[in-house]
């Protein structure tokens, strides 16, 4: 697994992560580490760029779902049940975590488990980055 980082501007400052190769069991702790050392460092909006990801294991929705914990801890208390009830009816889709590009497996497996209910996921990249407010 590699890991290319870089800043962008849209609306709001855009961290990308750029992943290349499998993301599984022997590497999705160094992506939690990749995105607790952004977020320690100020960084708010995550794109993740999938365009070179050709596997995503139970391991890497562990990530995915472990970035997307930590990006909502600043999410108001007063709006927790309505996030929570859009979770659930998949009207909720992440403000501050977003998704690129995914490969025909790393999309039919982010599906499978559900994460395009509560993922956007973009195609164009500039039109990710101008997604996030």
């Amino acid at each position: 697994m590699n890991i290319v980082i870089s800043q962008e501007q849209g609306r709001v400052p855009v961290t990308v992560f750029h992943l290349e190769g499998e993301i599984g069991a022997d590497n999705y702790e160094q992506i939690q580490t990749q995105a607790q050392q952004a977020f320690a460092g100020g960084m708010r909006n995550l794109l993740l760029d999938l365009s070179e990801v050709t596997f995503i294991s139970s391991a890497g929705f562990r990530a995915l779902h472990y970035i997307f914990t930590l990006l909502r801890t600043d999410a108001p208390d007063e709006n927790a049940e309505a996030m929570h009830k859009g979770l659930r009816d998949g009207t909720f889709k992440s403000p501050h975590l977003k998704l690129f590009n995914p490969q025909a497996n790393a999309l039919k497996a982010l599906k499978t488990a559900g994460f395009d209910m509560f993922l956007e996921i973009y195609y164009h990249r500039q039109k990710a980055i101008d997604s996030f407010s």
